[in-house]
């Protein structure tokens, strides 16, 4: 059993290492594609558009059944809870403070599967359940971080979507693991055709009713698929896509909650690369939140 915990904990990390550079890439293709709503929803469809063609491929070759009834809704659930919460969190990534969304939207993320896998399948034991208490501590010491200038007057919106982003991503956390028993590849691609289609019809609908208010607006101006935006995209789907393959497979090795929590540990990563690359450094409360980390990873993993 406990080296069954280890492979679960080792590919939920793996997976909120790899998620954190997704969501640092997709915030900055956002940015690089003008910030408004209409850029959020073209650079979630291209990152998925790419990776749903990579894994039906894959699908293909390996000869994997297609999903049918409760397994087929479940992956699709998921995809339109994830491509409606990657909306929301990319906006939010690209109105600045990233390590700060990331970290509100982790708390939630990890806190809503967490209680109830604890409700439906009992406690996991003390330890775990003091990692968790831990973990909580440390994403939300991650997420005090002041809020840069870039977010400007804009950060009680910008807190709200990331909010809804945490909330989505909860409920994306179960919707998979349900879809679990499809396999890897498929629950990922039945996922990618929901996050598809609520994203087109959301794209059709902003277009509708909000594309003469965008116009207007200096800010929404324009959507800018150039090079530098397509390239961001194209990490997003590779980083995204590889830590949700990650994640399923930890939800297969073990529990949903221990693999949820320590996955929702990638603001961590997402802080870091904001750092490197925008110079929004972490400060000394959220250095502690990184370190507090560690030890809920130690008391959950070991």
């Amino acid at each position: 059993m406990n080296s069954l915990l280890r492979g679960n904990a080792l590919l939920a990390l793996a997976a909120a290492t790899l998620w954190g550079g997704g969501d640092f890439s997709g915030g900055m293709g956002v940015k690089a594609a003008g910030g408004s709503v209409r850029a959020a929803l073209r650079v979630v469809m291209l990152s998925h558009v790419t990776s749903f063609i990579v894994l039906v491929a894959i699908a293909r070759l390996r000869g994997d059944v297609f999903p049918h009834g409760a397994l087929l809704a479940w992956g699709v659930a998921a995809g339109v809870a994830g491509g409606l919460s990657l909306t929301c969190f990319y906006l939010a990534l690209s109105r600045g403070a990233m390590g700060a969304s990331a970290a509100v939207s982790g708390l939630l993320a990890a806190a809503i599967p967490a209680a109830l896998t604890i409700w439906l399948d009992g406690s996991p034991g003390v330890r775990p359940l003091l990692g968790f208490a831990v973990a909580a501590i440390a994403i939300w010491l991650i997420a005090a971080g002041p809020a840069s200038a870039a977010a400007g007057g804009r950060s009680r919106e910008t807190a709200v979507l990331a909010m809804l982003a945490g909330v989505g991503f909860g409920f994306y956390f179960v919707a998979l693991k349900m879809a679990g028993p499809a396999g890897v590849v498929w629950p990922m691609a039945t996922a990618r055709i929901g996050s598809l289609s609520v994203c087109s019809l959301m794209l059709l609908g902003v277009r509708l009713t909000g594309g003469k208010a965008e116009a207007d607006s200096d800010s929404h101006s324009d959507v800018r698929l150039g090079r530098r935006a397509v390239g961001w995209a194209m990490g997003t789907a590779l980083l995204d896509t590889s830590g949700n393959l990650l994640f399923l497979a930890a939800t297969r090795a073990g529990r949903l909650d221990v693999a949820s929590v320590l996955a929702s540990l990638y603001p961590a990563s997402t802080i870091l690369l904001a750092a490197l690359a925008l110079g929004e450094w972490p400060t000394r409360r959220q250095a502690i939140g990184m370190a507090t980390a560690v030890v809920a990873v130690v008391l959950i993993a070991i």
